[in-house]
């Protein structure tokens, strides 16, 4: 199962009132597991960047001014996430600013059904908790120490660990298949098991192997583990 967290970072709350994206970022799971594959772009909003908003991501209007345009990454964009659901820290945030901006380029929107959202998850897992990204991150002892600012890749990257979390953990559903080991393995750098080519020579002696029966002489006689199959 495919499924790309995203996140975005934006010059205010709401693109009703012309705030635009200014960072997006995406990252892959194969059975909840990151497979290292993801999509990074800072956006130029073709606008300025409120003092609020640059408190928050420490992007300026300077630094993204010669930045693609969104129009200019949104086939790429659309192309790494395919028809794949969306995990999302409060959908409803992120969705719209992507197809305010999708609209602008005539492009078709994204339907909401395709996002999941942590958020709403977390609040039913545990309702009347904190549930910001910050404070599932504590909840669930994921590292959140580089979060000095918001940032879309890194907070796509601490959701996928607090997603895995919230769907059970290292072993969601208890999924016992080749697609989740292999993501596993190449999430992990883990080096694929193989048969061996020859097996290994015995490594007990033929003096050892006389000590043992002897031993087993002596525990009397007809013992349980000698005793004929049926």
């Amino acid at each position: 199962m495919r499924q790309i967290v995203l996140d975005t970072e934006t010059t205010g709350l709401s693109p009703d009132n012309g705030d635009r994206l200014v960072e997006l970022g995406c990252l892959e799971l194969m059975n909840h597991v990151a497979t290292g594959e993801s999509f990074h772009r800072y956006v130029n909003p073709e606008r300025d960047v409120p003092k609020g908003a640059f408190d928050v991501h420490g992007l300026s209007e300077e630094f993204l001014r010669d930045k693609p345009k969104f129009a200019e990454i949104a086939d790429d964009f659309l192309a790494f996430i395919g028809d794949a659901p969306l995990v999302i820290h409060n959908a409803s945030f992120d969705m719209a600013f992507l197809n305010a901006e999708l609209k602008r380029t005539g492009r078709p929107v994204l339907p909401f059904d395709r996002a999941v959202d942590t958020l709403a998850i977390a609040r039913k897992r545990f309702p009347g908790a904190q549930n910001s990204l910050d404070a599932l991150c504590r909840r669930f002892n994921v590292d959140n120490s580089n979060r000095v600012k918001h940032g879309a890749l890194l907070d796509a990257e601490l959701l996928a660990e607090v997603y895995l979390e919230l769907m059970g953990g290292r072993q969601p559903g208890l999924v016992l298949d080749a697609s989740l080991s292999n993501a596993r393995a190449a999430a992990s750098g883990a080096v694929e098991r193989r048969a061996r080519a020859k097996a290994l020579d015995p490594r007990l002696t033929d003096e050892e192997r006389a000590a043992h029966e002897a031993f087993v002489a002596t525990l009397g006689a007809n013992p349980l583990w000698l005793a004929p199959k049926s």
